[in-house]
C-alpha cells in the first residue's frame, strides 16, 4: 500500500473491440440485423397465430415445435440486442454529455420495444396452452429441446396469470419510452451532470457529485467532509423539484400498471423477479432487524474512537486506524488477482484477463455515473466494469465486487440468453462472496492493531450499509408506494419519509440533526420502472454470501464447483431450491442468523481492540 496521493493511472474501458465507433459501418449493420430478426419473430408470430387469442396447435408435437422456434429466435434477439445496448451505455454512462450515443440509445430502444410486447403474446398464448390441458412436461416429452429452458417456460406460465390484454400491454410499453423510461433517464442524466465548486486542499475546483460524496466519505478531515456533506445536501436541494418529478412518475406507472395486472401489491412482482416467497423475505428482514442494536453499537464505538457522542452522515464512512494510507490501482490490482488466486486459480486469471484487457473503467470525471456496476457484452462473452476509484479499500472492495459480478457471467457463458436470467437475489451471489474473500484476506494479512482496526472498519462500513442503510430504503420504498397510490408526493414528502426511515433503522447510532434527508434524490435503483425494491437483494446477497464463504471455510477446494455450478445455475431454478443443494433453508431464520453471526464477530473485535 501506498500513503501517497498519487492514485497512478486510472484507466477508461476498452469499447472499440465491441463496435469500432459510434459511426461505425458495424454498429449500423448490427441495429439494421437487429431490426430485421424483431421483423422476422413479428411474421413468425403472426403467421403461427401466437397470442392469447390465437388457436392452439391440434397436437403437441407442433405446439412444441413453435415453442422451440421462439426460444431460438428470442435468444439470438436478446444476445444482440444486450451487445448494442452495452456498447451504447458503455459511453452514456461515463460521459452523459455525448449526444450521438444517446440519439442511438433511443433509436435502439423504439425498436427493441417491440421485444417485450413479443414476450406478452408468448407468454398469453403459453398460458392458453397450459389452461387448455398441454402441460409442459408434454411439450418437453414431444420436443426435447424444449427442455433446456424448462425453468424459464415454466416461470413464463406462472406470470402469464397478470398480464393485461395484448392491446394494452403493447400500448405500455410504446408509452414507457416517453414515461417512465423517460423518468428514469431524465435523473441519471440530472444526477451525472452535477458539478459543485468545492475547495480541496486549497485549491476551489468544480467538483463532480460523485467525486463530491467520495470526499464526503473518505477524506481524513472532519470539516472536509462536513463541508462537502453540506455542499452535496446543498446540490440536491437544487434539484429536488424535478427528481422529485421522476420518482412520481415512475411510482405512479409502477403501481397503475399492477393495478391493471392484477397484482397483490408493489412487492408482489418484485418477489416473483427475485425468486423468493413472502416467507423467505419475512424471514431474512427479522433478522436484520434484530441485528440493529449490534450495529448501533459499532456506531457508538466509532463516534467515541472519532472523539464524538455521535456520529454525523458524514462520519459513516470516515476513516479509522491505520486507513490514511490508499491503494495506487496498480497496487489494488495486484491485491485482488493476488487474494483471488488463493481462492480458484481460474477466477485470479479471469480477474487478471479483466484488467489487461481494459474492461474497467475506474477514473471519476465529470458526466460519468456514480456508484459501481458491471456489464455482460453477450457476443463477444466479455464485461465491462464502471467504478470511481479513489485507492481507499472501501473502493477496492467495490472493483472486487464489480469483478464477482463479471465472474459470474464468465460461468455462465456458453448458455442462452433466456438461460441466464438472474434473479437479483442470487444476481448479488459472487460479488459478496469475492468482497468477503478480499475482508478476510486483508484481515489476515493485517500487521498491526491499527491496521487490523482499518480493515474491520471497511467491512463494517460496508455491513452497515447493507443491513441497516438497505432495511431504510425497504421501509422509504414500501411507504413511497402506499402514499403514491393516494397522490403525488412532494420533495419535501420524500425527505421526510426518509429521515423517518433512517430514524428507525440508526436510532441513536447517528446524531439525528446529521441525517441524509435525498439519500432518495441520487440512488438510481429508486427510479426504475421494472426493478422495484432493489433494496433488500443487497442483504439477501450480503448474508447468502457470508453463509456460502462459511461453507467454503469448512469444506475447502471442494466447495469451489460445486459454487461455480450454481453461479452457473441461477438463472435456472427458484433462490429456495439453488440453496438446498448446499442444505440450505431459506425460509428459516436461523440461517439468516448463523450468516448475521459473522458480521456480530467483527464487530465484537472490533468494539476490543484499543
Amino acid at each position: 500500500m501506498s500513503s501517497e496521493k498519487d492514485l497512478g493511472t486510472l484507466p477508461q474501458w476498452e469499447l472499440s473491440n465491441i463496435y469500432p465507433s459510434l459511426e461505425s459501418n458495424e454498429l449500423d449493420g448490427a441495429v439494421e440485423d437487429l431490426s430485421t430478426r424483431i421483423k422476422k419473430l413479428d411474421q413468425f408470430l403472426k403467421k403461427e397465430n401466437i397470442s392469447r387469442e390465437g388457436e392452439i396447435p391440434s397436437s403437441v408435437e407442433r405446439t412444441a415445435v413453435l415453442v422451440s422456434e421462439y426460444l431460438q429466435m428470442t435468444n439470438d434477439i436478446l444476445a444482440l440486442a444486450g451487445t448494442i445496448g452495452a456498447f451504447l451505455y458503455g459511453y452514456i454512462s461515463t460521459d452523459s454529455f455525448n449526444t450521438l450515443a444517446k440519439r442511438k440509445e433511443s433509436e435502439l430502444e423504439r425498436i427493441t420495444v417491440q421485444i417485450q410486447n413479443q414476450e406478452v403474446l408468448f407468454k398469453g398464448w403459453l398460458g392458453e396452452v397450459v389452461k387448455q390441458g398441454t402441460g409442459l412436461g408434454d411439450l418437453i416429452a414431444a420436443n426435447p429441446a424444449v427442455q433446456d429452458h424448462e425453468f424459464f417456460l415454466q416461470e413464463t406460465i406462472e406470470q402469464s396469470k397478470y398480464l393485461m390484454s395484448d392491446e394494452e400491454e403493447a400500448l405500455a410499453s410504446e408509452l414507457s419510452l416517453s414515461g417512465a423510461s423517460a423518468w428514469q433517464k431524465l435523473q441519471g442524466t440530472v444526477t451525472s451532470q452535477i458539478s459543485v465548486p468545492f475547495e480541496h486542499e486549497g485549491v476551489v475546483e468544480d467538483v463532480p457529485i460523485a467525486a463530491l460524496q467520495n470526499i464526503r466519505k473518505y477524506d481524513p478531515d472532519e470539516q472536509t467532509r462536513r463541508r462537502a456533506f453540506e455542499a452535496e445536501i446543498k446540490a440536491w436541494e437544487s434539484m429536488r423539484e424535478p427528481l422529485a418529478a421522476c420518482m412520481n412518475g415512475v411510482k405512479g406507472t409502477v403501481l397503475a400498471l399492477n393495478q391493471r395486472r392484477g397484482r397483490e401489491d408493489a412487492l408482489h412482482e418484485v418477489l416473483g423477479q427475485t425468486r423468493i416467497d413472502r416467507e423467505t423475505l419475512q424471514a431474512m428482514l427479522g433478522v436484520m432487524k434484530e441485528s440493529f442494536p449490534t450495529f448501533r453499537r459499532y456506531f457508538k464505538a466509532k463516534a467515541k474512537r472519532m472523539g464524538k457522542d455521535a456520529l454525523a452522515w458524514w462520519d459513516v464512512f470516515a476513516p479509522v486506524g491505520g486507513s490514511e494510507q490508499s491503494f495506487t490501482f496498480e497496487e489494488a490490482q495486484s491485491f485482488i488477482v493476488n487474494n483471488f488466486s488463493s481462492f480458484s486459480p481460474r477466477m485470479a486469471e479471469f480477474t487478471q484477463k479483466a484488467f489487461d484487457q481494459r474492461w474497467i473503467d475506474a477514473e471519476p470525471r465529470k458526466g460519468k455515473r456514480g456508484g459501481a456496476f458491471c456489464m455482460d457484452i453477450p457476443l463477444n462473452e466479455e464485461s465491462r466494469i464502471l467504478a470511481n476509484f479513489d485507492g481507499s479499500l472501501d473502493q477496492l472492495s467495490t472493483l472486487a465486487h464489480e469483478l464477482g459480478h463479471a465472474f459470474h457471467n464468465e460461468c455462465q457463458w456458453g448458455l442462452t440468453e433466456l438461460q441466464r436470467i438472474l434473479p437479483m437475489t442470487l444476481a448479488e451471489t459472487a460479488s459478496i462472496f469475492n468482497e468477503t474473500l478480499i475482508s478476510e484476506s486483508a484481515l489476515a494479512q493485517a500487521q498491526s492493531k491499527e491496521e487490523e482496526l482499518s480493515i474491520l472498519e471497511t467491512s463494517l462500513v460496508g455491513a452497515a450499509g447493507v443491513i441497516v442503510d438497505i432495511y431504510s430504503r425497504y421501509l422509504f420504498e414500501f411507504e413511497v408506494f402506499e402514499k403514491r397510490a393516494d397522490a403525488e408526493l412532494s420533495a419535501d414528502d420524500f425527505c421526510e419519509i426518509m429521515l423517518r426511515c433512517q430514524a428507525e433503522t440508526y436510532a441513536d447510532g447517528l446524531d439525528e440533526r446529521y441525517r441524509h434527508p435525498y439519500m432518495w434524490a441520487w440512488k438510481p435503483h429508486y427510479y426504475s420502472p421494472s426493478l422495484s425494491f432493489y433494496n433488500f437483494p443487497y442483504a439477501f446477497g450480503q448474508l447468502f454470501g457470508l453463509g456460502l464463504y462459511a461453507l467454503y471455510q469448512e469444506r475447502g477446494e471442494d466447495f469451489i464447483p460445486d459454487y461455480e455450478s450454481l453461479l452457473r445455475n441461477t438463472g435456472m431454478g427458484n433462490a429456495a431450491d439453488l440453496a438446498e443443494r448446499f442444505d440450505i433453508d431459506l425460509r428459516s431464520p436461523e440461517f439468516w442468523k448463523s450468516s448475521m453471526e459473522v458480521i456480530e464477530a467483527r464487530v465484537e473485535r472490533y468494539l476490543e481492540l484499543k
